[in-house]
């Protein structure tokens, strides 16, 4: 937190984590969340009570001075807020980074980025980027090292993973009109449920035999009544979201040293010597960058 209490860990990460990016020669593109879709509603319900109930019980670790669930439950109920967002957008500005604004989701409009051929890959830890029909996605892009499974005194290794659509798709010997399906049976944001019983490996045999949801509601296999979601609709979610093209080149500028230290230092108390020497890394990755793309015509972005 800066000294007036305001938190400035959202422009810590955007600041230093983009600069590490750069400084690797990926060139990123963020993309905000614009308004979800009605269907999403009761899985934002879901995690707004989910915060909730981990906010109550990080009182509770605090109260009773247990140190590792506080630092669970902490993080269970960080909430970005719009103003953390803006925030977020205004630095990033500064820096010279490339932003866009979605209408709705975010996954989807990063997804249609990829599939345009404006970016080399959508970076997410959602799986839903598929769906949406992203070509390539990187998971786990800023993720290394070990990490605690929920619940579990179990430690697994965490290394960057890339997922080529096509390639799924003809390994498994579907449309991903059918991947959408086999989604759609387990469960996704606009039906969180799914049906019930139903898991991926049943998903992906219903649909592999079937072809569809309907045809398998028809043979018998899936009990009409368990369809309480509107099928299409969530199928036409996924196949045409709400995107926009972006009006204005997505490239690189010119970083604002000044605008960028009146951000983080003046505003947010950051040292200022730590956000030069940040900026001093950028503007040079910046120019690596831009140069191996000159040379390589490689699309990097991301």
């Amino acid at each position: 937190m800066d000294s007036q209490g305001r938190i400035t860990s959202h422009l810590s990460g955007v600041f230093y984590r983009t600069i590490n990016l750069v400084e690797e020669g990926i060139i990123p593109i963020y993309v905000f969340d614009g308004k979800p879709p009605e269907l999403k509603a009761e899985e934002l319900e879901r995690r707004r009570q989910i915060k909730e109930e981990a906010e109550r019980k990080l009182e509770r670790a605090k109260e009773e001075g247990k140190v590792t669930e506080m630092r669970k439950y902490s993080q269970m109920s960080t909430r970005l807020t719009n103003q953390m967002a803006d925030e977020g957008k205004k630095l990033l500005k500064a820096m010279g980074i490339p932003i866009v604004q979605a209408p709705s989701e975010g996954e989807a409009e990063s997804a249609y980025l990829n599939a345009q051929g404006l970016t080399y890959a959508s970076a997410s830890q959602d799986y839903d980027s598929l769906l949406f029909g992203a070509k390539t996605l990187i998971r786990n892009l800023t993720v290394t090292g070990k990490r605690k499974l929920p619940n579990k005194d179990v430690y697994v290794e965490v290394k960057p993973e890339r997922i080529d659509l096509d390639q799924v798709l003809k390994t498994l010997g579907i449309t991903r009109e059918q991947l959408i399906d086999i989604a759609i049976l387990i469960g996704t944001d606009y039906d969180p449920e799914g049906i019930k019983g139903v898991g991926p490996k049943t998903a992906y045999r219903l649909i592999k035999k079937y072809g569809k949801i309907e045809k398998a509601v028809e043979a018998g296999e899936i009990p009409k009544r368990e369809i309480t979601f509107d099928v299409e609709k969530i199928r036409e979610l996924f196949l045409k979201p709400e995107v926009i093209t972006p009006s204005e080149p997505l490239e690189m500028g010119s970083p604002n040293d000044e605008e960028v230290i009146a951000i983080l230092v003046n505003e947010h108390n950051f040292n200022e010597e730590r956000v030069r020497n940040g900026l001093d890394r950028l503007k040079r990755a910046m120019r690596e960058a831009k140069g191996f793309s000159r040379q390589t015509g490689l699309d990097q972005w991301f």
